[in-house]
């Protein structure tokens, strides 16, 4: 007996119907950031991982999947190398491509490489899939589609603005109740400055954006981890658990890191991007979150993240400014702001609120039913004639017994289906018949087209 066939932990198939729901999410960002002025890119699924390695921190570099070397990818290897079972030395020799990770570093390099083909700033999307060798579980995946919006070449900060503002729109438009966290890493970097262990600003980050997950006490355990001081842990917890409203919360701050240049930096954008949210009247709720640190190691400015207010679930939109990524492909002074929109969470939240369209732009509109040669020849014009007006339509492809056309029909959820016998036929019409309130009408083709 066969074995019964599988995919991959992490990875998901989708039947019909799910990609009318997915292509409806994918669609109407797209339209957002289009209304915003930007411009669709891709870049290829795989990547030099001299491209990958090092952008994402330690974390991120064990979770890259790594792509094996064509032919014989053993070859250069000696015994010795292969008895001292030293992986990383060993991944180095067999493999030099690997699945992208995220949107965003290949972007870097794709700007970098067609620095002379593209006008500054730089406005882009992309909707492609990433792959991460993580472990699988509630809203997770290895592969999942990013939907990515940056632009590149400008420090304003309007362009921070513009991003909330598609985050709102987006939303809205879903009708996905939200909240946007943001913070600063110029605030965090400040905050390490502090409290005495500026150096380790990374490990104070990646500890810090786990509260969420693993709460105070276990984030305070790997900062001790990491050799920082208790004195400076203890520095630390105040500015954690600050309460209040945004502006409270900056006040706060200002008292705080009024000795540190670069806290107070990060302090001032965040009052010129709240005030700017307050003269637009973004309707997203938007709220200062310092336990917001996004572990990856190239922000470096305003920082965010998107939660669904009624739904548990991880965030499902993240993002924020990385001034110096791409210096690391040799093209210093280029400044970047950019989010992404999670399609897979998006997908999940949508299914648990059931809040997609009771029908699709993808979905057959009418099925003409098939009872014989001549009843087929008769529809296969009108079937035409509909589509020259881009009606989805569609002929059931031969004779079938009634019963066994409308539950085609109930199956894919075609709205109307029309019947052709002997009296249409000498009519000149169709019975158009409502699927969903059982009514039936006599109808010319233009009565037919009129339907829709």
């Amino acid at each position: 007996m066969a074995q019964k066939p599988s995919i991959p932990k992490g990875t998901r198939d989708f039947t019909p119907q799910e990609m009318a729901n997915r292509n409806y999410i994918f669609n109407t960002i797209k339209d957002v950031f289009r209304l915003y002025g930007f411009q669709q890119i891709e870049t290829p699924a795989m990547e030099n991982l001299s491209t990958l390695m090092g952008k994402y921190g330690d974390e991120g570099d064990k979770l890259l999947f790594k792509i094996l070397n064509s032919g014989d990818f053993m070859s250069g290897l000696g015994d010795e190398e292969l008895l001292g079972r030293n992986s990383v030395k060993l991944t180095n020799k067999i493999s030099e491509k690997g699945l992208r990770y995220d949107l965003t570093v290949p972007f870097a390099r794709f700007v970098v490489q067609n620095r002379d083909k593209i006008a500054f700033p730089f406005k882009r999307y992309q909707i492609q899939p990433v792959w991460r060798a993580d472990r699988p579980q509630k809203g997770r995946y290895r592969e999942f589609y990013q939907c990515d919006v940056d632009v590149v070449g400008s420090d304003s900060l309007l362009n921070e603005l513009e991003l909330i503002q598609i985050v709102d729109e987006v939303y809205r438009r879903l009708k996905i109740n939200v909240v946007v966290k943001i913070n600063n890493r110029k605030i965090l970097s400040g905050i390490a400055e502090i409290i005495g262990e500026a150096e380790k600003i990374t490990d104070i980050t990646v500890a810090i954006d786990k509260m969420d997950k693993i709460g105070l006490e276990k984030v305070n355990e790997e900062i001790a981890s990491k050799g920082i001081s208790q004195e400076a842990i203890e520095k630390l917890q105040p500015i954690l658990k600050l309460t209040g409203t945004n502006a409270e919360k900056l006040n706060q701050l200002k008292a705080v890191l009024a000795d540190s240049e670069i806290g107070m930096k990060g302090i001032s954008e965040m009052e010129t991007i709240f005030a700017f949210c307050e003269t637009m009247k973004v309707q997203t709720q938007i709220e200062l979150d310092l336990t917001l640190a996004r572990g990856l190691n190239y922000y470096t400015g305003a920082i965010f993240e998107v939660k669904a207010l009624d739904v548990q679930i991880g965030s499902i939109t993240g993002g924020g400014r990385y001034d110096n990524l791409t210096g690391v492909f040799g093209m210093d002074g280029v400044s970047g702001v950019g989010i992404s929109f999670g399609a897979d969470r998006i997908y999940d939240v949508l299914n648990q609120l059931n809040l997609y369209p009771e029908t699709s732009v993808e979905q057959t509109q009418i099925l003409f039913v098939s009872f014989g040669d001549r009843e087929l020849m008769y529809a296969l014009p009108w079937v035409n004639a509909l589509r020259a007006k881009g009606i989805n339509a569609e002929i059931y492809p031969e004779p079938a017994k009634m019963k066994k056309q409308m539950t085609y029909a109930d199956n894919k959820r075609i709205p109307y289906v029309a019947i052709v016998g002997e009296t249409e036929m000498n009519e000149q019409k169709v019975m158009l018949k409502d699927m969903k309130t059982g009514e039936q009408k006599l109808s010319t083709l233009e009565e037919v087209m009129n339907a829709f």
